[in-house]
């Protein structure tokens, strides 16, 4: 769902309201929710920090081995 601003916060296509919006239920607001994600990708684009930082993360590191990753920087062939 878009309108001048572009695209709404939130919206659910199964909650229509005959009267008003055939569509489904529209957010009225706009929250940005998604800026967060995007500064901190730059962050990590341009020093890494992220990286670093879940790779020295013990718990990061063993969730990871009990999903069954190995390879890459765990380390593991």
């Amino acid at each position: 769902m878009t309108s001048k601003y572009g695209f709404k916060c939130s919206y659910n296509p199964t909650f229509a309201d005959k009267k008003r919006n055939k569509n489904g239920w529209v957010s009225l607001g706009y929250y940005g929710l998604d800026q967060g994600p995007i500064v901190a990708m730059i962050e990590n684009y341009r020093t890494g920090f992220l990286w670093r930082l879940l790779r020295n993360c013990p718990y990061i590191v063993e969730g990871l081995r009990r999903a069954g990753f190995r390879c890459g920087w765990l380390g593991d062939a």
